[in-house]
């Protein structure tokens, strides 16, 4: 694959080229785009805050400020202007229980030390360890993510009680929906003075109000009037057993909130050409969830729905966060009444245009041209997205992937052999040395039937932690157990300290390498062990 995934992403979007970097000076046509984007996403993030709420447990209003809070904080300071944050799907899910059990309080307390621990992985900038995600993950991650997204529109076709809408209602739903796709596919051919999916919205809307039809609205999820957000100190106790609550329920939300932060971090800098700010996004992070848990919200953290919503609608600076924060606070102030009356088959056609922008078509093609475990990886990250949550599966796929790598590396270990004209036997070593290839390094050698001298060759090799110090000095000293000499050549001058306090036979050439081994170590005993 020549060109990323991720960078294709943005061939498939039918407004400006958003690879471009931000516009530097801010003149009226930018503003007016990056407001009007700011606006879309808005739209679209009252239901999806309504309906994360309602799987929380928790009153609507505790979605949508922290959908507002959030929102703003990470718009102002986060590491990737243009990405938007509010409350999601794979936070709501984990709080549920908490709710459940302890009530609404103990989520806030919970919140803010969620926000804590996010401060504390940017402080310590631990942000950069996104770079490990191998891109088989990232691709498992946007197919299921889009499928999560689909999935969670098929909601607004079942009434309260869960039961599906009558087959008229739906059939409904469906010509809506495809109205408002085909003005968001089509109106981008014609002009980009408005954002498509804004356009999709309000004519979809102006027909269901023009012709007085029947049909689901945002109001009837819940109503979203209400006042501005109070700050207000969790009431829980301030003690070790309320500690012992939230604590494990705070670690698993700032690890899911910052994973699917950062992921999205990356998808979005893809798309708009920007690079760096992982750990600002995870201050960022926190610092929004620290106080939106003073302020009545149920936290969040990085939205790719809204946020694919957002560049595909020309946002890609700081404002058009800051405008869809401050319009969700409209809302909520004084347009309730007109934003609950906007159909939910708007939304969802918006949702369902994400999906298929953001669902990597490409990675299904390529499942037979990249290398098996790599399309083993793609589906299975797919599937457990879908299936549990984001967090468990990048582990997932980064488990394997990495035991992949370790696997076909400790494949490669290998040695030629040849005699020099005095009698003795050379081992030219080829490949990584590590704990994966370790046990086949030892077995490459025969002690036994080799001559009196043999000459151990790592020109061609790299020594690269404890386990290879340990088998280099396993094979030496089974040589020295027979009887015989063994001269280690062309190993790094940290080996060379090693094993020579270990006793054996270092020959020093003029092309040995200055890498340094993985950690420094000490030897006792006679066994290599690691220390630092």
């Amino acid at each position: 694959m020549s060109r990323s995934l991720l960078a294709r992403l943005a061939d498939r979007y039918d407004g400006p080229d958003l690879r471009v970097a931000p516009t530097s000076v801010l003149s009226l046509p930018v503003l007016r785009v990056e407001v009007l984007a700011g606006l879309t996403v808005a739209l679209a993030l009252v239901p999806e805050a309504v309906a994360f709420a309602f799987v929380a447990g928790v009153n609507p209003l505790v979605g949508l400020y922290a959908a507002f809070i959030v929102g703003l904080i990470t718009a102002l300071i986060g590491g990737r202007p243009g990405m938007i944050s509010g409350a999601t799907g794979a936070l709501a899910v984990v709080m549920v229980s908490l709710v459940a059990v302890h009530g609404v309080e103990y989520l806030f307390a919970t919140v803010v030390l969620m926000g804590l621990l996010q401060i504390f992985a940017g402080v310590m900038r631990w942000g950069k360890f996104i770079r490990l995600v191998p891109h088989p993950v990232m691709l498992g991650f946007v197919n299921g993510l889009a499928i999560v997204i689909f999935l969670a529109q098929l909601t607004q076709f079942r009434t309260p009680d869960g039961a599906w809408l009558p087959a008229g209602d739906i059939l409904l739903m469906l010509g809506l929906i495809a109205v408002t796709m085909a003005v968001i596919w089509g109106l981008p051919k014609v002009t980009n003075l408005i954002p498509a999916p804004l356009a999709g919205i309000g004519i979809t809307a102006a027909l269901v109000i023009g012709l007085g039809l029947s049909t689901p609205t945002v109001g009837d999820m819940a109503s979203i009037a209400g006042g501005l957000p109070a700050f207000h100190i969790p009431m829980v106790p301030l003690n070790y057993e309320t500690l012992t609550i939230i604590l494990p329920y705070a670690l698993i939300l700032a690890a899911i909130g910052l994973i699917e932060s950062l992921l999205t971090l990356n998808l979005v800098g893809e798309i708009t050409g920007q690079r760096g700010g992982a750990s600002q996004e995870c201050i960022a992070q926190g610092a929004a969830n620290t106080v939106t848990g003073f302020f009545g919200g149920m936290g969040g953290c990085a939205m790719i729905g809204q946020s694919m919503i957002n560049v595909k609608s020309g946002g890609r600076t700081r404002i058009s966060g800051i405008s869809a924060a401050l319009f969700l606070l409209a809302f909520i102030l004084v347009a309730a009444p007109l934003i609950e009356r906007i159909p939910l088959a708007a939304l969802v056609g918006v949702m369902f245009m994400v999906v298929i922008g953001t669902f990597a078509w490409n990675s299904i093609k390529i499942l037979t041209r990249v290398p098996r475990i790599d399309a083993v990886v793609i589906i299975l990250m797919t599937i457990v997205t879908v299936l549990t949550d984001l967090a468990i599966a990048v582990v997932v796929g980064v488990i394997v992937s990495a035991l992949a790598y370790a696997w076909e590396n400790a494949r490669r270990i290998r040695a030629s052999t040849y005699e020099t004209p005095e009698g003795a036997r050379v081992y030219q070593v080829n490949g990584p040395l590590f704990f994966g290839s370790a046990t086949g390094f030892v077995e490459l050698f025969d002690p036994e039937a080799d001559p009196s001298v043999v000459i151990v060759d790592f020109a061609e090799s790299r020594v690269a932690d404890q386990s290879a110090l340990q088998a280099i000095e396993a094979v030496a000293g089974k040589y020295e157990a027979a009887g015989k000499r063994i001269e280690l050549r062309h190993l790094s001058r940290d080996c060379h300290r090693l094993l020579t306090k270990a006793g054996h036979l270092m020959v020093d050439s003029d092309d040995d390498p200055d890498y340094a081994i993985a950690a420094n170590y000490g030897v006792r005993t006679g066994i290599l062990e690691g220390g630092h």
